[in-house]
């Protein structure tokens, strides 16, 4: 990648810092749905394209990351038939 390219989609996430990855991940997600309903198309592509890459990168690091059961399909279920 340029040091152009670079500057225009954000470091490449596995160069990035643990604290940084983190507050990377935070600023996209909050910004999606703006960028999804006022964006252009291209810049929707471009957004999702760097959260991909981003929440890839967590993933790598943390594969064993802690998962809600309520957060899972069998979760989803159980809260159906609780209803």
């Amino acid at each position: 990648m340029t040091h152009a390219e670079e500057e225009h989609r954000g470091i490449d996430a596995a160069r990035l810092g643990e604290h940084e990855l983190i507050r990377e991940l935070e600023t996209i997600h909050r910004s999606r749905h703006d960028t999804l309903l006022h964006g252009s198309a291209a810049a929707l592509a471009a957004h999702t394209t760097r959260m991909a890459e981003l929440e890839a990168e967590y993933l790598r690091r943390h594969p064993d990351r802690p998962v809600a059961s309520g957060r899972t399909r069998a979760g989803a279920r159980a809260r159906e038939h609780r209803d």
